[in-house]
């Protein structure tokens, strides 16, 4: 029998769910105590939480390979979008954050044969996995937020909400404004 990794952290769970934080989060519909939204990899290496302070409440996290904006990533947005203009109009408007990152795993996109590979199994097609590859993050982060300020799918929300682009160095720590917020 496979041995499980979770225990762990259900053990954290059981003392979370002993303290009053989980008493502290708006309720649905809500918007983040911090009215962000962040746009960010699967890495484990960049975990919000840690990098950026984000507690229990601040912030919707989107996560997925690379942080990239794809479109399912713009409708989940869109949705949030949506519930804000039509369950939480008088509340304000928050600022969407795309987050990339140095010495990403999705750079191995690159690589035609592994591509090659996770493509005839049924993963993204070739093209798109190329697409997918973060190997210079200044450069995929403006790619995505341009994606994001021009998606049709936001079209009736995007004068609303601020979106900015931001580079997080895993040497450093440091996380850089790669396109300003607006």
């Amino acid at each position: 029998m496979p041995v499980s990794h979770f225990a762990t952290h259900l053990e954290r769970n059981a003392r979370f769910a002993a303290t009053d934080a989980k008493d502290e989060v708006p309720a649905i519909p809500f918007i983040p105590f911090n009215q962000l939204y962040i746009i960010t990899c699967i890495d484990p290496r960049v975990e919000p939480a840690a990098i950026l302070g984000a507690r229990l409440g601040e912030a919707i996290v989107a996560r997925n390979v690379g942080g990239r904006v794809t479109p399912s990533v713009i409708k989940d947005l869109a949705w949030i979008c949506h519930l804000h203009e039509n369950k939480t109009p008088d509340a304000d408007w928050f600022e969407v954050a795309v987050v990339h990152h140095t010495d990403c795993g999705s750079g191995l996109l690159a690589d035609e044969q592994l591509r090659h590979g996770y493509a005839a199994r049924g993963g993204y097609d070739e093209q798109t996995a190329a697409a997918m590859a973060v190997l210079d993050p200044a450069t995929t982060v403006h790619e995505d937020v341009e994606r994001l300020r021009t998606a049709p799918e936001l079209a009736a929300s995007i004068d609303k909400i601020t979106v900015g682009g931001y580079a997080y160095d895993l040497n450093t720590g440091l996380i850089t404004t790669v396109v300003d917020p607006g």
